[in-house]
């Protein structure tokens, strides 16, 4: 059973409060049956958050009408002012650093087979590891010819991988 909200005046209230936490300069919101906007200035700089139906929808949401999202939308904006009031990051650190967030690096397949969860630092960590497997993977230990020539493979792989980023 879906959380039951309050009403729409309870969280056109909140939203005042939560803007006057922030010391937002100006604010403006929206909202319809299908989605809202919470757009202010803080500091000179102009912030804005939306929030949809569909995007609701996309997280599992199914019930998820205007009332839904503009609810959800103050609540996220309350936990924001939290943030900001116990010092943790200043609202335009933490959106600042939002943006200069990379891409996830996908670990290639070659290093996976090593057993690395991340590209590691250095062909002598490649070399390293390749060791540790070699010793329980080598025919003469008691492991599979073939599983033996998939690492050897890997790790040339591994090595030609830090050639090509030179």
């Amino acid at each position: 059973m879906p959380k039951e909200y309050e009403s729409r005046i309870n969280y056109e209230h909140k939203l005042e409060r939560v803007m006057e936490r922030f010391h937002a300069e100006w604010f403006n919101y929206g909202r319809d049956r299908f989605g809202c906007f919470v757009e202010f200035r803080l500091k000179g700089q102009l912030y804005r958050f939306d929030h949809d139906v569909d995007k609701a929808k996309a997280r599992g949401f199914k019930d998820a009408n205007g009332k839904f999202v503009f609810s959800q939308m103050v609540m996220a904006l309350e936990d924001l002012a939290r943030i900001t009031e116990r010092g943790i990051y200043e609202l335009q650190t933490w959106v600042a650093g939002l943006k200069c967030l990379s891409a996830p690096i996908e670990v290639p397949s070659f290093f996976r087979y090593l057993r690395f969860e991340e590209i590691p630092a250095s062909v002598e960590d490649v070399k390293s590891r390749y060791r540790e497997l070699a010793k329980e993977m080598h025919p003469d230990a008691g492991g599979d010819p073939d599983d033996f020539k998939q690492l050897t493979e890997a790790a040339e792989k591994c090595v030609q991988w830090f050639g090509s980023k030179k």
